[in-house]
């Protein structure tokens, strides 16, 4: 697995379309949520874009925002995925702990936060997530805040 690790304006056209490509196929068409998954955050200067490349493909995705652009005082992950060709290996795995420690290394002092879906808690708590507060819709799919000291 080669992983790597860009700001917006560093990604290729190619990785940029591959990386909204799996997004799509994941979140709008497998999981049927017609949603606006570009809002906006994918450019911002404190965003940074987790690709995971296997012979070549993009298999795996999460994007990291630095403290204080969405949640205040937090790291952020969000839109994390694999490909569904990919599963079942332990990718997931892998991507949770690159995407963990990149922002302990990146964000030393911050707690990381994200919002799982629900029914994956166990998952994330795998990688000492712990939930925060009360689920919550978000797109017709329920959530719940999760937080790595």
């Amino acid at each position: 697995m080669d992983w790597t690790l860009k700001g917006f304006d560093a990604l290729s056209l190619h990785e940029l379309y591959d990386l909204l490509v799996l997004r799509s196929r994941v979140f709008v068409v497998e999981q049927t949520c017609p949603f606006l998954d570009l809002d906006g955050l994918d450019k911002h200067s404190d965003v940074l874009h987790l690709l995971g490349w296997q012979n070549g493909e993009l298999v795996a995705y999460a994007r990291l925002l630095a403290p204080n652009v969405v949640k205040p005082d937090f790291a952020v992950i969000g839109r994390v995925v694999t490909a569904p060709e990919a599963r079942g290996g332990g990718l997931g795995h892998q991507l949770m702990e690159t995407a963990s420690a990149e922002c302990e290394r990146l964000w030393p002092q911050a707690p990381i936060y994200l919002g799982a879906q629900a029914r994956l808690q166990g998952f994330y708590s795998r990688h000492g997530y712990r939930p925060e507060g009360e689920t919550y819709l978000e797109d017709d799919i329920l959530h719940i805040g999760m937080v790595r000291p």
